[in-house]
């Protein structure tokens, strides 16, 4: 037997550990559908005379989620919490939603970290973007109808990124832009936790000499599973 309507709920979080609630707002009408983007980055290595390139892992993109809401006052959408509909139309419903997703807070320097949450789908993000078109008005302006089309992007603390990663890992593919200090031997150490490897590094990447280091210049560290640099 299946279940009751469950409406979508954005729920907003003070900090970004998603540990501290700071509201939630909960849509009235589902989103007819919705999209979920994710992506990956690689850059191309390719040694001289060679047909086509090599694609190495660069990084894992954020994900993106985007949807229509549409919020509506006529009279015809019950309210999902069996409350009133407001004075104003949709005005309050549109602004109750920018100050949960949109406005910059104070402790956080930013908008409220967010976490979507509406069957399978529970999406920690941000919101990326919205527009607002309102297409149905009382004779005296008062907005009835309105449409949201909003994106958001995946948003998790640095930890939590690194632990989901493992990029500590040395059975990973390195790209790494060189600072000024930076010296192979040292990144190596980094890196793969012991500096041994660097000349290794250095015939990888078609350096002359382990010395040649500038700063901006970007150096892959292939992983130690399988062949050792």
């Amino acid at each position: 037997m299946l279940g009751g309507l469950q409406h979508m709920v954005i729920s907003a979080f003070s900090n970004d550990k998603l540990r501290q609630p700071a509201g939630e707002f909960t849509v009235w009408i589902n989103p007819a559908s919705y999209r979920h983007d994710y992506g990956v980055k690689y850059v191309d290595r390719q040694g001289p005379g060679s047909n086509g390139a090599s694609p190495v892992l660069n990084k894992v993109c954020e994900e993106t989620v985007a949807f229509d809401l549409v919020f509506d006052a006529t009279g015809v959408i019950p309210p999902p919490n069996g409350g009133g509909y407001p004075a104003d139309g949709v005005a309050t419903l549109v602004k109750d939603f920018k100050d949960l997703t949109v406005t910059l807070k104070g402790k956080l320097h930013r908008p409220n970290l967010l976490k979507l949450k509406w069957g399978t789908l529970q999406f920690e993000c941000v919101l990326s973007s919205v527009n607002v078109a309102y297409t149905l008005f009382r004779p005296d302006g008062t907005p009835l109808r309105a449409k949201l089309s909003a994106t958001f992007r995946s948003s998790a603390s640095e930890a939590a990124l690194a632990e989901r990663a493992n990029t500590n890992s040395p059975d990973m593919t390195h790209l790494v832009t060189v600072v000024a200090g930076d010296s192979l031997p040292a990144l190596c150490e980094r890196i793969y936790g012991s500096s041994r490897y660097y000349l290794g590094v250095a015939a990888f990447n078609r350096l002359n000499g382990f010395r040649q280091l500038r700063p901006g210049d970007q150096l892959l560290f292939p992983p130690l599973s399988g062949s050792n640099p």
